[in-house]
C-alpha cells in the first residue's frame, strides 16, 4: 500500500513544519513541547516517537539513541536521546559517530553492483580467483577423533551471487559451533585481528545450499578491490560518499570524529549497561567490506534515501533503478535465511527479527515475506550492525528509518524491543499524517 497523493501533499507539509524542530537529549523538552506557527500538529505527530525512544533512555534500557526516518518525500523524524557514555557523557548528538558493522555490507555490496553495472565483476560467474579461500574453497566435514578438521573440495565454484547472498559457505565463528572449533583447533586468526589470514575458513556447506551469515561481504570488498584498482576505502569515497555528501563515513576516523564517538555498552547478567574503552585503533591489512565502517544516523540516511529513490539522491547516481530493484528481490528460492545461532552469548544472543516468518535474501538485505509486526510491508528491506545499528526500507511504503545505538550482545532485548517500538511508532506517524 502506497501513500495516496493527498496523503503526499500533507506528508510534505508536516516534513517542513517540522524541519526547524531540533533534536531531543534526555532530561531536556522533547520537540513535542515546542512552540511555534504551524508546529503544532507536526509536534503532536513526533511526539509518539519522541516518547517511545525518552522512555527507553529514561529507563536505562539503552544509553543512548539517535534515529531518523524519511519517505521519498525527504526526512520527516530525527531525534536524539541519552548520552554516548552513561559515566561520563557527553550527551547524544546528531553528528555522533557510530561503528555501523554490518550496516557497511549494504554499502558493500553497492560498490559490487557498480562494478557488475559495468562489466567487471559478472554475479553467476565463478569469482577471480584473487586468493585459494575463493578460487578452491574446501568445506569443513567435521573433526577426527584427534581433533583435526575433515576437509573436502567444494562441489561447485563460488559465484559473487554466493557471497552477496551468504550463501557461499562462509561463516562467523561467534554464530557457527563448527567454524569456532576451527579456529581454536588451528591457530587461525580471528577477524577482529585485520589479517587477510582471518578470512581464509573452510566453507560450512556447498556453495548455493543453504543460508549462513559469514565473512562472505569481505570477500566481497576484496574483489570490488580487484575489480576496480583501488583500495576499498579509496573507491567508497570516490563513487558513494563523495557523490551523496557522506562526509562523516569512512573505515577510520579523524581525532574530530573521534571526539564524537560514542561508546560500546556490554549488557551485564543484572540488565545494566557497562560502557566500554573505545576500541584502539590500528591499520588492518584489509578494509573490511563486512563491517568496518564508521557513520553517522544522517550519513547513512541519506545512503538509504538513494537505495529508496532507486539508487540516485541530491543529484548523485550511485545505480540504476534496475539494479537497485534486483537488489531487493528474493536471491535464494525457498532457501529460508536471517536466523542466527550464537556461540558467544556476551557478542551475540540467538536472533530472529521476524519469528515463524519466511525470512529471504537479496543482493544486499533481508527480505521479508510477510508483513511485519510492527508495520513493515512484505518485500521489506532490512539488516543492522552487531552492536545494535538498525535499518529498514519499505519499497511499498516508500519509507525507510534508522535507529542507532552501541549495546552488546547483538540482538539485546531491550535494544530489539525499542527497535520495534520505534518501528511501530513511524508507521503510526505515517498513518496519521
Amino acid at each position: 500500500m502506497t501513500l495516496d497523493h493527498q496523503n503526499r501533499r500533507a506528508l510534505l507539509k508536516t516534513a517542513a513544519a517540522i524541519s526547524a524542530l531540533g533534536p531531543v537529549a534526555a532530561g531536556a523538552p522533547g520537540p513535542a513541547a515546542a512552540a511555534g506557527p504551524g508546529a503544532d500538529g507536526a509536534a503532536g505527530l513526533r511526539a509518539g516517537i519522541d516518547a517511545v525512544l525518552q522512555r527507553a533512555v529514561d529507563a536505562r534500557e539503552v544509553p543512548g539513541v539517535v534515529a531518523m526516518a524519511a519517505t521519498d518525500l525527504g526526512v520527516f523524524y530525527k531525534g536524539t536521546f541519552g548520552t554516548r557514555n552513561l559515566a561520563s557523557g557527553p550527551m547524544m548528538t546528531p553528528d555522533t559517530v557510530f561503528r555501523i558493522a554490518s550496516m557497511t555490507k549494504a554499502v558493500t555490496s553497492v560498490a559490487a553492483m557498480q562494478l557488475v553495472e559495468q562489466g567487471k565483476l559478472k554475479l553467476d560467474d565463478p569469482v577471480p580467483n584473487i586468493d585459494p579461500a575463493l578460487g578452491a574453497p574446501q568445506v569443513l566435514e567435521g573433526f577426527d577423533a584427534s581433533g583435526a578438521p575433515r576437509l573436502r573440495a567444494a562441489r561447485r565454484p563460488i559465484t559473487l551471487k554466493h557471497l552477496l547472498t551468504h550463501t557461499a559457505g562462509f561463516s562467523y565463528e561467534q554464530w557457527d559451533a563448527n567454524t569456532s572449533r576451527y579456529v581454536k583447533a588451528t591457530g587461525m586468526p580471528s577477524t577482529s585481528t585485520g589479517k587477510v589470514a582471518s578470512l581464509r575458513m573452510p566453507l560450512a556447506f556447498d556453495p548455493g545450499e543453504r543460508w549462513e551469515y559469514g565473512v562472505n561481504i569481505d570477500w566481497v570488498g576484496l574483489l570490488v578491490e580487484a575489480a576496480s584498482g583501488q583500495k576499498l576505502d579509496v573507491y567508497f569515497r570516490e563513487n558513494i560518499f563523495v557523490p551523496l555528501g557522506m562526509k562523516d563515513t569512512g573505515f577510520a576516523t579523524t581525532p574530530e570524529q573521534r571526539a564524537r564517538q560514542v561508546s560500546v555498552h556490554q549488557r551485564q547478567a543484572d540488565g545494566s549497561l557497562a560502557p566500554q574503552p573505545l576500541e584502539t585503533p590500528f591499520t588492518p591489512e584489509f578494509w573490511a567490506g563486512g563491517g568496518g565502517l564508521y557513520s553517522t544516523a544522517a550519513d547513512y540516511m541519506t545512503f538509504l534515501q538513494a537505495l529508496l529513490h532507486g539508487g540516485s539522491f541530491n543529484g548523485a547516481r550511485i545505480l540504476r533503478p534496475e539494479t537497485v530493484a534486483l537488489m531487493g528481490q528474493n536471491h535464494v528460492g525457498d532457501i529460508e535465511a536471517g536466523i542466527l545461532k550464537t556461540t558467544d552469548p556476551r557478542r551475540s544472543v540467538d536472533v530472529d527479527f521476524f519469528p515463524g516468518a519466511s525470512l529471504k535474501w537479496g543482493l544486499a538485505y533481508m527480505i521479508n515475506a510477510q508483513a511485519g509486526p510492527n508495520g513493515r510491508s512484505p518485500g521489506s528491506l532490512t539488516w543492522a550492525g552487531i552492536f545494535n545499528t538498525h535499518y529498514w526500507i519499505d519499497p511499498a511504503r516508500r519509507v525507510t528509518g534508522l535507529i542507532m545505538t552501541q549495546i552488546l550482545p547483538f540482538g539485546d532485548v531491550p535494544a530489539m524491543r525499542l527497535y520495534g517500538q520505534y518501528e511501530r511508532a513511524v508507521y503510526d506517524y505515517l498513518k496519521a499524517a
